[in-house]
């Protein structure tokens, strides 16, 4: 399966490493995924998806943010 969060579409991104003499070798810099439940409105039910570490947060937030109202 590949490294994609299920939420945001996020995936690998190409960078090079730079050594102290500046050479360039390529890397793969991959996405921070987690296996997390979700409650689902529409199925009325927990989901289990894989998801970004950053989409984690923005959940975090906006369910703090509803929750205050």
């Amino acid at each position: 399966m590949p490294k994609i969060c299920q939420v945001t579409k996020k995936k690998a991104n190409n960078g090079y490493t730079v050594s102290h003499s500046h050479t360039k070798t390529k890397k793969k810099q991959e996405v921070n995924l987690q296996n997390k439940r979700v409650w689902s409105y529409k199925y009325k039910k927990w989901v289990k998806v894989k998801i970004s570490t950053k989409a984690i947060k923005s959940f975090n937030k906006l369910y703090l943010f509803i929750k205050n109202k």
